[in-house]
């Protein structure tokens, strides 16, 4: 069952993950990047309807890694490149990423999922 999210004002919302209630902001990005978790993605997903297949797994690990690499969010071009090598023309690119993470594509729900923050001034 999903963990369920309040809105304790129109700035922010609360996941709650293993009894724990995670901090996120109004827009669902979480506020303290320290309490991400593989839990943490599950509940989410969950919350947004989305079934986690490996290659979901895939692109939350490689948007972590470049965030953690590089301190900002991984461009869609380098994710393509990333991915075309991994799984071919027909699954490495724009189209298919967006279709595996339907809400806002692998910019917005995958940064969601893995994590990390939107840019500022992105909307």
């Amino acid at each position: 069952m999903a963990g369920k999210i309040y809105y304790p004002n129109m700035q922010t919302k609360t996941l709650t993950v293993n009894g724990e209630e995670i901090l996120l902001d109004g827009e669902g990005y979480l506020l303290d990047l320290d309490a991400w978790s593989e839990d943490y993605v599950r509940e989410l997903a969950a919350h947004e309807g989305l079934e986690l297949t490996d290659e979901h797994w895939e692109v939350i690990y490689f948007i972590r890694k470049f965030h953690d690499e590089h301190g900002v969010q991984a461009p869609v071009r380098d994710m393509i490149k990333n991915f075309k090598k991994k799984w071919g023309k027909e699954k490495g690119n724009t189209r298919y990423l967006h279709e595996i993470f339907p809400r806002g594509g692998p910019q917005k729900q995958g940064n969601r999922l893995a994590g990390v923050r939107k840019p500022k001034g992105e909307h």
